[in-house]
């Protein structure tokens, strides 16, 4: 697809953004927020694949609620740094939302293009509610206006990986969330 400039880039694992203890510490939290704001319901969680995939695990763990989950795949970047602004279901959810109180959760809110599509999407399909979680938020590339009902962090414009963010499919699996610089043959660097 679009791997021939993937090639040329070169890519360098900065300064740790949000420590690994930090961030569990900050999904203990959410969790325990979402578990008083859902008391007496089950909680129908969706992640979004495959970057929410990790902090959906921790934060279901943090729920002091019955809960059950889903998962949906989109995809908006492929192997670019920018979004294509079309998001695109490739895996869509296994069972109907029909009366359920539903949190898509997200890794990233940043334009907030795959957000809103979801948010029309899913609302077409008659949950009694629909919020959204995420674990980073970066309003400073929002194209649309949207907001998650629940953030972990708000952070700077920079080109996050680690906990289930990823670049090319790398780097999902390191603990903390990273800075990347990416660079390109004439040394300028790219941003998410």
């Amino acid at each position: 697809m679009h791997t021939h400039w993937f090639k040329h880039l070169h890519e360098t694992v900065g300064p740790v953004l949000l420590e690994s203890a930090i961030i569990q510490k900050r999904v203990g939290e959410l969790g325990t927020q979402i578990t008083a704001d859902y008391r007496g319901k089950t909680l129908h969680l969706i992640a979004i694949l495959k970057g929410a995939s990790i902090f959906h695990a921790d934060l279901i763990r943090s729920i002091d609620l019955g809960v059950t989950i889903d998962f949906i795949a989109v995809e908006s970047y492929g192997v670019s740094t920018q979004s294509s602004g079309e998001v695109r279901i490739l895996k869509d959810l296994d069972e109907s939302l029909e009366g359920k109180d539903v949190l898509l959760v997200e890794d990233i809110l940043d334009t907030g293009l795959t957000i809103n599509y979801l948010i029309q999407n899913l609302q077409s399909r008659g949950p009694s509610s629909l919020r959204v979680v995420t674990l980073l938020n970066k309003p400073s590339r929002r194209k649309v206006d949207v907001n998650a009902d629940y953030v972990g962090f708000e952070i700077p414009d920079q080109f996050v990986v680690g906990y289930g963010l990823d670049f090319g499919q790398r780097y999902r699996n390191l603990p903390d969330i990273c800075i990347l610089k990416i660079s390109g043959k004439d040394g300028s660097y790219c941003k998410r």
